[in-house]
């Protein structure tokens, strides 16, 4: 079955890394002309980006056995399932500073970059405070369930930049103008370099990220404390972020119970985190992977059952309702 402890080769990161470049620059060059991205654009991407998750997912089975990749795909479905909350936040972002369609995709790719490096800090951190310290796994379950908590019972998120403290230290110690200049993140003006709109929304973007990566990172070091697979897990989840939100951002409203299932997951992974430090041990990764599965199927069907019902009902509305718009 393979053993999802092992260390994997300086060799094998850098191909990673080599592959991930690649990636990023085949998909930069594609969108260099700042064009609208329409859903079949977004959906071939999103397929491409998909693909390559699960095919990584293979090598590591060919590789190093069943066990190692099952983590992998626990943690890569994982993480894709967190993103969607992302994708939330980053349309509410994007009408709050009103940036234009073209621009969009060029400020989540320099977010996903951002997002990559902070992750793997995060990652390598979270790691080895599991491994050094026995009561980091139950202060970051406990976070965890508290999170899920948190998730389940709040209404839609209130993204307002004005209250990020990130944003604000950024506008008070960088000159930014309020306006956008093209695509460009900074511009001259009167002889002086200022920031544009877009890179203030850049900043919104990634102070938020930090917030997501902090919770996702803690849940997929519940599945393995694999640095390789962990790594390697969310960078292939978080490179089709963009083409993801794309795809949902107009129909995130079609998953309004997602969040619950999400939730779910969370609190799965905080409980997964304190049974390690109890006799009980870890759970099975067969057992993580089957939960991961059912939990985001259920949450999904149930969402799409909801809208079902609920457009049967505005038809009977509409039915009982006098052709003439007026009192029978």
């Amino acid at each position: 079955m393979g053993d999802a402890t092992f260390s994997a080769p300086p060799w094998a990161w850098a191909a990673v890394s080599v592959v991930i470049a690649i990636m990023l620059a085949v998909d930069v060059l594609s969108h260099r002309d700042n064009h609208v991205i329409e859903l079949r654009e977004a959906l071939i991407w999103s397929a491409v980006w998909i693909g390559a998750g699960l095919v990584f997912g293979l090598v590591i089975w060919f590789w190093r056995g069943g066990e190692p990749a099952v983590a992998y795909y626990s943690g890569y479905l994982l993480e894709k399932a967190l993103s969607v909350d992302n994708v939330f936040v980053f349309a509410l972002l994007f009408g709050y500073f009103r940036v234009p369609a073209g621009y969009q995709h060029k400020v989540l790719f320099w977010g996903v970059v951002g997002a990559l490096v902070f992750r793997l800090g995060f990652i390598l951190a979270g790691a080895e405070l599991l491994r050094r310290l026995a009561w980091a796994g139950v202060v970051l379950g406990a976070f965890l369930i508290w999170t899920g908590w948190r998730l389940a019972v709040r209404g839609e998120p209130d993204v307002n930049p004005e209250r990020s403290r990130v944003v604000r230290l950024f506008r008070r110690l960088v000159p930014t103008t309020p306006s956008y200049h093209g695509d460009r993140f900074t511009v001259r003006i009167d002889g002086r370099r200022r920031a544009t709109l877009l890179l203030v929304a850049l900043v919104a973007i990634e102070a938020t990220d930090v917030v997501f990566a902090i919770d996702s990172v803690a849940a997929i070091l519940s599945i393995t404390t694999n640095t390789f697979l962990v790594w390697t897990a969310n960078a292939f989840a978080v490179l089709g972020l963009r083409s993801l939100y794309f795809c949902l951002a107009g129909l995130l409203r079609h998953f309004g119970h997602l969040r619950y299932g999400l939730a779910v997951l969370l609190a799965f992974a905080g409980l997964k985190l304190i049974l390690a430090e109890t006799p009980v041990g870890k759970l099975p990764l067969w057992l993580t992977f089957a939960v991961v599965v059912l939990t985001l199927s259920v949450s999904i069907g149930w969402s799409a059952l909801s809208v079902r019902r609920g457009r049967g009902r505005a038809r009977g509305r509409s039915a009982d309702r006098p052709a003439g718009g007026g009192e029978p």
